[in-house]
């Protein structure tokens, strides 16, 4: 019995960005260098397409991280996001088990699709990428989702898409709504940094820059 052509064609998602699945991220971290400097937040949110082919939010996910042994935490970092590393109530999870846990509904998710592997989506994106590939290092993560080098960058695209790269900006450009009190939490700026692409990717479609074929 031959299946249904339907159900051979890849899924829209498959087909729309060449097998990789679009997954946002955003971290909060200790500083600014991904070798020395504690990941203390991580958010992700995985992306669907409807019917019609435009991307949309599905699921969110967050972790708060404890500091590596030997980690560098910068008092301006933490002054910066907010984070208090001794509060007991962030309930932070070992960096490696946090990482594990974030990663299982990507991978769950590049297999019901039908894609390849994760592409990260990330404002600024490769302060994020550098940041997870040596925490995936550290804890020899061997099953890394995501693209080692290849990534879409928000600041980039809404740059040429808004006129604005700072992410509050782009929002607002894009009528987005966008509380800066809130900001620099890794959850929310994920679930607006996904907010954006998913403006930028469908309005591109809305264009006839992208036809399925």
């Amino acid at each position: 019995m031959e299946m249904p052509e339907e159900l051979l064609k890849p899924s829209l998602m498959a087909r729309r960005f060449r097998g990789f699945l679009p997954v946002v991220i955003d971290v909060e971290t200790g500083g600014f260098n991904a070798g020395t400097d504690a990941l203390l937040e991580i958010a992700a949110v995985i992306l669907e397409m409807d019917s019609q082919g435009n991307l949309q939010i599905k699921d969110s996910y967050s972790k708060n991280i404890e500091p590596f042994a030997g980690a560098v935490v910068e008092q301006a970092a933490l002054e910066f996001t907010g984070i208090d590393i001794y509060d007991s109530e962030r309930m932070a999870e070992e960096e490696g088990e946090a990482l594990r846990e974030i990663f299982q509904p990507i991978r769950r998710e590049i297999t019901e699709t039908g894609c390849t592997r994760a592409v990260m989506v990330a404002h600024n994106a490769h302060f994020d990428l550098g940041f997870v590939n040596a925490a995936v290092g550290r804890n020899q993560i061997k099953r890394n989702p995501f693209h080692p080098f290849s990534c879409f960058d928000t600041s980039g695209l809404a740059g040429l898409a808004y006129g604005q790269t700072v992410l509050a900006k782009a929002c607002q450009a894009a009528n987005i709504e966008f509380n800066n009190e809130d900001a620099h939490s890794a959850l929310y700026d994920t679930t607006k940094t996904a907010e954006l692409f998913c403006s930028i990717v469908n309005r591109w479609k809305a264009l006839g820059g992208w036809v399925d074929s």
